[in-house]
């Protein structure tokens, strides 16, 4: 069996879309996403010139990567920080504009494929998800603490559950007779909540309150909301951004702040529009691109990706 835990998805594709903005010397280009430091490796490689800020939340994931980039030595400045960060780090590393910045969302291989981490649905666990363990609350304490009615915003708005309040109300009967601690119960309650039409439709029933879990957890969406903004601000003109996302709650949250930063803010009617109203951004893709046929064969995770690019096409007028 193919280990697609060390296959970075669309990697070449990445490379080429940052290609144009890393090739300059002296180039930064931040890895918002680090994981296990697969495209940061493959960054350094193809642009010798280019210095990689790698940032991520998980310690494990900053050991591990650490060990796999040591070889660039002091080209991979790797941080313990969540990407809505990357402002107070670039002011601390004293970097004023980055040329490049790559955002691979989600969660990484290595968490999905450490089975205490309680990621996955389909292996009994503790019910953690937190991505940073050493800070935050465990999905078991969102479980057993949040009011109804909370749960069931949690399920519709970031797991697009439609069957949320029935599956609410089987977990507020079940947490008082005993608090959720594990997964393989939390999975099973699920499938015996869910009618049977429900069951019949896009893989695990439990795959859409496992990923509403996650984003509550470590505060996924609020943190993008932040994060690709900054990220725009960080940019130099000429720099480029790529952004993975692989749930359409993220990649309509990317495609937002793009498409607002490649439009005119100008006024109807004007004559002629002045350098302020102008678009800061250029679109790199034609809406978002898709992994190929050969690439999903090869990486089952790469499925879902959804590639989105940018290039910063003039500096923001005061």
């Amino acid at each position: 069996m193919s280990d697609s835990r060390h296959v970075p998805v669309m990697l070449q594709r990445c490379l080429d879309l940052l290609a144009p903005a890393l090739e300059r010397p002296g180039a930064v280009v931040v890895d918002c996403t680090l994981g296990l430091g697969g495209h940061s490796e493959a960054l350094l490689t193809r642009f010798p010139e280019a210095r990689l800020v790698g940032l991520d939340r998980d310690k494990e994931a900053l050991r591990l990567s650490g060990e796999r980039l040591a070889p660039f030595g002091d080209r991979a400045t790797l941080v313990h920080a969540v990407y809505d960060e990357l402002p107070e780090v670039l002011d601390r590393l004293g970097i004023a504009r980055v040329q490049g910045v790559l955002f691979d969302l989600g969660v990484s291989s290595m968490q999905l494929d450490e089975a205490d981490r309680g990621f996955a649905y389909a292996q009994d666990a503790p019910l953690d998800m937190r991505m940073d363990q050493t800070t935050g609350i465990s999905a078991a304490e969102v479980l057993n603490t949040y009011p109804p009615g909370e749960l069931v915003r949690i399920l519709r708005a970031y797991g697009e559950e439609k069957q949320a309040k029935r599956i609410v109300s089987a977990i507020v009967r079940e947490r008082e007779k005993e608090p959720f601690a594990h997964s393989a119960r939390l999975v099973e309650l699920i499938r015996d909540a869910l009618p049977q039409a429900a069951k019949r439709t896009g893989g695990n029933p439990a795959k859409r309150t496992f990923q509403a879990l996650r984003i509550e957890v470590n505060g996924e969406l609020a943190v993008l909301e932040r994060a690709v903004p900054a990220a725009v601000r960080a940019l130099d003109v000429g720099g480029r951004i790529a952004v993975l996302a692989y749930q359409s709650l993220e990649d309509r949250l990317v495609k937002q702040v793009f498409a607002a930063g490649a439009a005119s803010t100008a006024p109807p009617g004007l004559p002629v529009v002045p350098e302020r109203y102008q678009p800061r951004l250029k679109l790199l893709t034609r809406g978002a691109e898709l992994p190929t046929e050969e690439e999903i064969a090869e990486n089952r995770r790469a499925a879902p990706a959804r590639l989105r690019g940018v290039e910063r096409v003039r500096a923001d007028v005061e």
